[in-house]
Order: structure tokens, then sequence, then C-alpha cells
């Protein structure tokens, strides 16, 4: 992907920039004319002129009030995107399990580039030591980014962070308030211990929407019809907390008590004879 140098005190250490993966992106459908099957085109359209314009006639500008946008010229656009410096300067190291994932945006695997495998192994072995990471500058394309390196595998790990003002307060997400009982607790907590797992092992995660999806694409290149399925009975839902989390553990439901009789009559007693004289 590219090539940096990350440097603390005096030391410098090359590296070289590779992806840690391809994201599925999701199936795309593209939109075509339906009477020949060509793909359309998209272009931009001036409601002033009321006429198509060309790349050409096209400029950027930044909208500072509404529907009021100051232009900027190809010379301009440069000056206002420094040039890359492509180091990666680490201001302070920091407890890895300080920084919480919420500022996890991008992750990119690096490695030693020539002349930098020694120095790039002990700061790798450094921080793995002292179960700490490095919070770094890290200035590419136009942008000074905040990153995160950590020892990861054999080697290094640069993870690029959300700056806090990027991060939304959790105080903006309305909770409305709720008691929560100890039995309650109790029964959630078993079942959290009934379905844990002491690894996380993604390779046992599919995505089976895509898929399904990519099945029936198939079938439809073979020339078959594509149908939907039958839409699934919606699952009876259990309003009861205690009652849902009973059924989730597969208990039977024993807190309910059972209805009351009506207490009965005392049988009348039979009539007494009368005695003959």
């Amino acid at each position: 992907m590219g090539s940096a140098t990350i440097s603390f005190g005096l030391v410098a250490i090359p590296v070289k920039l590779y992806g840690t993966g391809e994201s599925s992106s999701g199936i795309r459908f593209n939109m075509l004319h339906a009477e020949c099957g060509t793909r359309v085109q998209s272009r931009y359209y001036c409601p002033t002129h009321d006429r198509y314009v060309e790349r050409d006639e096209i400029a950027k500008g930044y909208e500072f009030a509404r529907d009021q946008y100051v232009l900027f010229g190809p010379e301009e656009l440069k000056a206002l995107q420094p040039e890359p410096t492509n180091a990666i300067e680490i201001t302070e190291f920091v407890p890895l399990d300080e920084v919480d994932p919420i500022f996890f945006e991008k992750s990119t695997y690096l490695g030693p580039d020539k002349g930098g495998a020694k120095p790039y192994r002990l700061l790798s072995k450094a921080m793995r030591d002292s179960n700490r990471a490095a919070l770094a500058r890290y200035a590419a394309r136009g942008k000074d980014y905040l990153v995160l390196l950590r020892p990861y595998d054999e080697g290094l790990l640069m993870q690029t962070l959300r700056y806090a003002d990027e991060i939304r307060a959790f105080s903006e997400v309305p909770v409305a308030p709720a008691e929560v009982q100890p039995s309650e607790l109790d029964l959630a907590l078993r079942l959290i211990e009934q379905i844990s797992a002491e690894q996380f092992q993604p390779e046992q995660y599919q995505d089976t929407q895509r898929q399904r999806t990519m099945e029936l694409i198939e079938r439809k290149i073979e020339g078959e019809s594509v149908v939907a399925p039958p839409a699934e009975a919606p699952k009876a839902q259990i309003i009861d907390l205690m009652a849902a989390l009973k059924a989730s553990l597969g208990e039977p439901e024993t807190d309910k008590k059972p209805a009351r009789r009506s207490p009965r009559k005392p049988a009348a007693k039979p009539a007494k004879k009368a005695r003959k004289a």
C-alpha cells in the first residue's frame, strides 16, 4: 500500500504498509436500460442553465452558508493539501487496554523495509513486554491521522483512530430508567454463561445472506427464475422478562402462583329418621 517511517526519540524505522484484508462489499446491482440492457451513465445537470455540463466545466466549492459557496481552482486545492511526509511520529506510549475500541477505524499491517528489521522487532517486543501501545501522528494523503501502533503476531499493526471530536457522546442516546431485579440478573448471568466461549473464532461465522444472494444470482445466470421464499411466521413475543429468560435457558415457569380455588361447602348431613314409638 505504501511506505513510511516510524520515529520515536532519535530512532527511525522504515516500514511498508500492507492491507489487512478485503471487506466483503455488498452485492451491487448496476442501473441498466431495460429495453436494451445497456448500462446507463450519470451526468451533471445545472438547473440554472437548464442543461447538462461537462467535467471540464465543473469546479469545486465549499458551502460556508446555505446555498453560498466559495470556489477553488486546481492550484488552490493543491495549496489546501499539504505534501505527505509519510512520517509516523510516536508521541506517547499508553496501556493498550486504555484505548476504547470505539476509536478504532481501520487496520493496516506494518512490515519492516530495508534496513529496518532490527529496530522494527525491537519496538514490537518492547511494546509487547511493557503491554503498551504507541499513539502517533501519521501525515499522508493530505490528512493528519491519529494512529495507534501495537504489537500483533510477530510484528506491528497500525490502527487509524477517530479524533475525540468525531465520537458522539452516548448521552445523546435516549435510555429510559429501569430497575433490574436480582432474580433477573441471576438468570441473565446464567444465560451468558450457557452460550459463552473462551476464544474468539471468527472462521465459524459466515455472511449467509451474501452466500444465499450469490446462489440465487448464479441460478438466474443459468436461466432459472428467482422467486422470493415464503416469509417466516413471526415468532411469538414473550413480554414477561423473567419468562423470556427462563425460556432461553430451557427452564419451565415455576414462579406462577396456582389459581385459587373457592372453598367447598361441607356436604349436608342426612336427616335423622324419627324413632318409632
